[in-house]
C-alpha cells in the first residue's frame, strides 16, 4: 500500500471516529459522502446537508473536491452543482490537513464568513453585497426547505426508547380493572 493510499485510509478512519456519518460510494475510499450540520450561531444553524467528498489519486497534497448534495444558498457554493468554490480550499490546503479539518474548519469557516467577491452562485454574492437582511432571509428559507436530516437521505429515529415503552408498561399496572379469569388451582 502506497504512502497517499495509506494515509486516504487513515484519514478516512479518522473522520468516522470523529462522530461524522460516512457513507462510502463503493469499495474504494475515494469518493463518498458525510453527514454535515450548519455551524452553531450562523444562519445555517440546524441544517443538515449530504456533503459528497471526492479525493484525488494525489490526496493529500491535493485538496479533496467538495459538494454539497442537497440545496445550500450561499455565494460560494454553486446553485445547480452543489460544488463548493474549489478555491476557497486550494488557497489554504496543504498535506498538513486532513478530512475533520474541512468538516470541523475549512465548510464551517466558509459557512459563517461567504466572500462574494469570488461567487460561483452570483445572485447569491449579489444580494449578500446589495440587500444582507434579505440574503440572511433567503438562506435560513433554503435551510428550512431543503436542509432537513430527510433531505439529506437521514432516516428519521426511532423515538421509542426502552426507557418510554417501561414507562408504558407502568402506566397499565395502575389500572382499577379486575383481572379477569379464575387462579388456578
Amino acid at each position: 500500500m502506497s504512502s497517499p493510499s495509506k494515509r486516504r485510509e487513515m484519514d478516512l478512519m479518522k473522520l468516522m471516529m470523529s462522530d461524522y456519518k460516512v457513507e462510502m460510494v463503493n469499495d474504494g475510499m475515494q469518493e463518498f459522502f458525510v453527514e454535515f450540520r450548519g455551524p452553531n450561531e450562523s444562519l445555517y444553524q440546524g441544517g443538515v446537508w449530504k456533503v459528497r467528498v471526492e479525493l484525488p489519486d494525489a490526496y493529500p497534497y491535493r485538496s479533496p473536491s467538495i459538494g454539497f448534495v442537497n440545496k445550500i444558498y450561499h455565494p460560494n457554493v454553486d446553485e445547480l452543482s452543489g460544488s463548493v468554490c474549489l478555491d476557497v480550499i486550494n488557497q489554504t490546503w496543504s498535506p498538513m490537513f486532513d478530512l475533520v479539518n474541512v468538516f470541523e474548519v475549512f465548510l464551517p469557516q466558509l459557512l459563517l464568513y461567504p466572500n462574494p467577491s469570488d461567487p460561483l452562485n452570483g445572485e447569491a454574492a449579489a444580494l449578500l453585497m446589495r440587500d444582507r437582511p434579505a440574503y440572511e432571509l433567503k438562506v435560513k428559507e433554503f435551510c428550512e426547505k431543503y436542509a432537513k436530516p430527510e433531505d439529506a437521505g437521514i432516516a428519521p429515529e426511532d423515538n421509542s426508547s426502552d426507557e418510554e415503552l417501561s414507562e408504558e408498561d407502568d402506566d397499565d399496572s395502575g389500572d382499577d380493572e379486575p383481572i379477569m379469569g379464575h387462579p388456578d388451582p
